[in-house]
């Protein structure tokens, strides 16, 4: 049997770990027969580390989505390595120290841009620069952290997370007469390396193992992975603006 990605070709952001979602998208993504290709930033040469432990050698390019110039080549760079894209996964967040850990009420205005910009618009920025290379359509695929809630110690994170899921809703609606479908998987807590920059993390992720139906595993990144690969496949077609929770059910109980 062929993989569900057979023949494609997907732009992934955000391999910074072993143990993020990121690198078991690409992962599986490989696995089921999809071309890759890695965007990295601040530390490419981490990325390249990581990415000798994919199935297969995969191409890491430099990109700062913060940066307009870097976007504004970022689709002739990538069109030397693969002519065209089918997909993209956007695994970028990133808030300033002072925006987290109890500091909402006192989160100066530049640090909340900070993490509205790397974690919402570029998801708007990042898609836009490659729609060059998507002129038969494809799918985008981003990740969020559940903003219907204010969860202790995210404080800004959360308002930016809220701006990311309506980007997402907004790109939906004026990519999808290019035929492009814009969907967001809403991951339960994991050990990544965004995660462990969050103070007090651990309270956070401590509320799964009260009210999740479904037993969740802090270290095993693969279910939304594979929720991620899912999305970029032709299994959804007419799925578009939607969010995906792949949390151990969390989102749908109550106290």
């Amino acid at each position: 049997m062929t993989g569900i990605l057979e023949g494609k070709r997907i732009l992934i952001t955000g391999v910074l770990m072993e143990s993020s979602i990121a690198f078991h998208a690409a992962k599986l993504a490989q696995e089921q027969g999809a071309e890759i290709i890695l965007t990295a930033f601040p530390r490419p040469s981490l990325t390249e580390r990581i990415a000798k432990k994919l199935p297969k050698p995969v191409t890491v390019l430099p990109l700062d989505v913060s940066s307009e110039e870097e976007l504004a080549g970022i689709a002739d760079t990538v069109r030397e390595h693969l002519p065209t894209l089918d997909g993209i996964v956007h695994s970028i967040g990133f808030a300033p120290q002072d925006a987290l850990g109890g500091n909402f009420l006192d989160t100066p205005w530049e640090s909340v841009a900070t993490a509205v910009n790397v974690s919402a618009f570029s998801l708007k920025s990042l898609t836009m620069a490659l729609l060059p290379l998507m002129q038969d359509g494809g799918s985008v695929v981003g990740l969020t952290f559940d903003a219907q809630f204010a969860w202790p110690q995210y404080d800004w994170m959360g308002p930016a997370k809220a701006a990311l899921e309506s980007t997402n809703r907004y790109l939906a609606r004026y990519l999808g007469e290019r035929d492009i479908r814009c969907n967001l998987i809403s991951a339960g807590p994991l050990g990544s390396m965004a995660a462990k920059s969050i103070p007090g993390f651990g309270d956070l992720a401590d509320t799964w193992n009260h009210r999740s139906p479904l037993k969740w595993d802090l270290t095993d990144p693969e279910p939304a992975g594979r929720g991620i690969v899912a999305l970029l496949s032709d299994w959804f077609p007419k799925t578009t603006g939607e969010i995906i929770h792949v949390d151990g059910g969390l989102h749908a109980i109550g106290a």
